[in-house]
């Protein structure tokens, strides 16, 4: 039985009650306006999207290698043009935006390590690819979050790299054998069913730094586990956003590219963005009707991650159905998990309605 985000997928039983409401959220919902109600309803009743969007209302996205300053970047750029700065998804995404932020253990998240894949990247447990398809699933909620946080408030966001740009690092670890050729081809069929289900950034800004200088950063940072990464490997990634991503990208999407140096001045980078017409891109065939059903799609969190389940096998990613029922029994004895918010732990399994 294929590895699942056992989470969204399986609801609790307050959610499954909940489910009858016909404008509902799912049930893992991070936006920050989680308070709101969105749905059939509210678009019928005169709830519209256009009328809050202005001409800072955008998604973008900055990219490059590791340690290429990208946080920096898009979190000083985000506060020149008020817009929503969100820091790169990581493993612990679900965990830091939904229930109490408690960060929970591997088994709970992927069953993959970061630490592992730098200092052993060709493990033959599958780490390598059980990491980057669950950094894929992670990057594809953050990515939801910020769809709905646009359409929702109008207020744009800038996000620390997006899943738009997670093949470059499925090219890089297969040239270095990291991954088999089937991870690739089972990736690039997940990646071509669920990305196609978003609208793309509408500018993609990328840090283009030297893979030496890149290496020299990740030797400085302190992290044991980032000391001996191979200049290969980084190599790879600059070569795979230069050649791939970028002129890929290009065909919806606005980008813009500048040196670790250029990139430093906040002023001429938020000045550039400025000057940019945004006249391509399917942002621009969009309309009220189309943002409802784009505003429908991004709530439902265990819809998106849905997408993601192509049933293979592929011994990297499988479990037994006695591993998985272990897991997800595991979960929700974790405290605070076994009962939804509105429930009554000392009854037992009774069921309490919520108002």
């Amino acid at each position: 039985m294929a590895l699942r985000v056992i989470r969204l997928i399986i609801p609790s039983g307050a959610n499954a009650f909940r489910s009858v409401n016909l404008a509902q959220k799912a049930g893992v919902h991070t936006s920050s306006v989680r308070s709101l109600r969105y749905g059939w309803w509210a678009y019928a009743l005169g709830e519209r999207t256009t009328p809050r969007l202005g001409p800072n209302s955008k998604i973008i996205t900055v990219d490059g290698n590791l340690a290429s300053g990208k946080g920096a970047v898009a979190q000083k750029l985000a506060d020149k043009l008020g817009m929503l700065y969100m820091p790169e998804a990581d493993i612990f995404y679900l965990d830091k935006t939904t229930g109490d932020g408690t960060l929970l253990p591997a088994e709970f998240n992927g069953m993959c390590s970061l630490e592992k894949f730098y200092t052993d990247p060709k493990a033959s447990d599958g780490n390598s690819y059980r990491l980057q398809l669950w950094m894929y699933n992670m990057r594809l909620l953050q990515y939801s979050d910020a769809i709905e946080h646009l359409l929702t408030t109008g207020q744009g966001v800038v996000l620390e790299r997006s899943p738009f740009s997670d093949m470059v690092f499925v090219e890089a670890m297969a040239k270095e054998g990291y991954i088999r050729n089937e991870c690739v081809q089972h990736y690039k069929e997940i990646k071509g069913i669920s990305i196609c289900e978003f609208l793309p950034p509408h500018l993609s800004i990328y840090i283009d730094q030297p893979a030496e200088e890149v290496q020299k950063k990740l030797k400085q940072s302190g992290k044991s586990y980032l000391q001996n990464v191979p200049l290969s490997y980084l190599k790879s990634i600059e070569d795979s956003y230069k050649k791939s991503f970028l002129p890929q990208i290009r065909e919806t999407s606005e980008v813009l590219a500048y040196d670790a140096a250029q990139v430093q001045d906040g002023e001429r980078v938020a000045e550039d963005v400025e000057y940019l017409k945004f006249n391509k891109g399917p942002w621009l065939e969009q309309d009220d009707v189309t943002y409802h059903h784009m505003r429908m799609f991004v709530e439902d969190k265990r819809k998106v991650v849905t997408l993601t389940h192509v049933p293979r096998y592929l011994p990297e990613i499988t479990i037994g159905a006695h591993e998985h029922d272990e897991i997800h029994t595991a979960y929700k004895s974790l405290p605070g998990r076994k009962y939804a918010p509105g429930y009554n732990a000392d009854v037992g399994d009774k069921y309490i309605w919520l108002k």
